[in-house]
């Protein structure tokens, strides 16, 4: 069977393959990249692309609490939703790190559309705290 629907680009983040060309990435791995690339990315960070993101990034001075862990995941899921088409079934669920007090980590469950593949994704968001908080 073919996966060529699922796609095939450029490997995030952008490194050389063993013949000094740009690295590709394909199938469930590009769309795990993608999905990398959806919540690392600041709405208006894009130039041509403004709208294009994860709203996330409004919370790096946020204090880690239930509130904002709360927000995390609804924004999370939201650009999960917007931008990326291939998958379904995403469930998004945030907590602390005991290693830290500045980490959220978002862990994200999803199913590739096409083949209903379920996959796992743990995505460290890192808030800005100022010295002595």
């Amino acid at each position: 069977m073919s996966r060529s629907f699922l796609g095939r680009g450029m490997a995030f983040p952008l490194k050389t393959d063993a013949t000094g060309g740009v690295a590709m990435s394909a199938y469930d791995e590009n769309i795990e990249e993608c999905i990398r690339i959806i919540l690392g990315t600041a709405p208006g960070e894009r130039l041509y692309r403004p709208l294009f993101g994860c709203r996330i990034h409004d919370l790096v001075f946020a204090p880690n609490t239930d509130h904002t862990r709360n927000l995390a995941t609804f924004y999370a899921r939201e650009a999960l939703l917007k931008w990326e088409p291939r998958i379904d079934d995403i469930t998004v669920e945030a907590r602390g790190d005991a290693g830290s007090a500045n980490t959220i980590v978002l862990e994200i469950r999803y199913a590739v559309r096409a083949t209903n593949s379920h996959f796992n994704l743990v995505y460290p968001f890192y808030l800005r705290r100022e010295e002595g908080e």
